[in-house]
């Protein structure tokens, strides 16, 4: 299977410039165990007409990266806010019951043919149903509790995920330019 690895520019996700032409990610939403974190990030949408569009984001992403097998995990690495970042440190302190995650998320390109930016690698508006995923008996996320000095203001910490799909079949949707898309299944049903 191919992989599909996005290396986002944390500096673009924040403070968008048309020209810089580089790899934005956005984490639209995130739900651990249930509790959802708070979009409180207004960033740009890079394929907005006038770059004067913002959306609300939960994260700015640097890192998301994908095996592209069934049943390969998600891991993902992103900027979180300070209210974000205390909300999953309880989490990171806590026996969690319950590890269901559910995501959205978008990857942007830039396609110097039609010069303009396109979404590469995004969940098409809608959630992803997975589990936190254990790496050697631990759960696979974790809150970087100094803060980030990639990008300074606004404050924002760097927090790791990895997500294990739900056994369902679901769509990851993905592009090469602004007009050469296609759809990967993620997880695999059962029963």
């Amino acid at each position: 299977m191919a992989e599909s690895s996005f290396n986002c520019s944390v500096y673009q996700g924040f403070n968008f410039q048309k020209d810089g032409q580089e790899l934005v990610g956005h984490l639209v939403s995130l739900s651990i165990g249930g509790e959802a974190l708070t979009a409180d990030m207004d960033v740009t949408d890079p394929t907005s007409a006038n770059m004067s569009e913002y959306v609300k984001v939960v994260g700015v992403i640097s890192q998301i990266y994908w095996n592209g097998g069934y049943a390969d995990p998600i891991q993902l690495a992103f900027q979180v806010s300070t209210a974000v970042k205390n909300k999953v440190a309880v989490f990171q302190h806590s026996e969690l019951s319950n590890t269901e995650v559910n995501m959205q998320f978008n990857i942007y390109d830039y396609d110097p043919d039609a010069k303009m930016y396109y979404l590469c690698f995004h969940s098409n508006e809608t959630d992803l149903n997975g589990l936190i995923m254990k790496s050697g008996g631990e759960l696979a996320f974790h809150i970087d509790m100094n803060q980030s000095m990639e990008v300074v203001s606004p404050k924002n910490y760097t927090m790791s995920l990895g997500v294990m799909p739900e056994p369902k079949s679901q769509d990851i949707h993905l592009a090469v330019s602004n007009t050469d898309k296609f759809v990967k299944k993620w997880g695999v049903n059962v029963g």
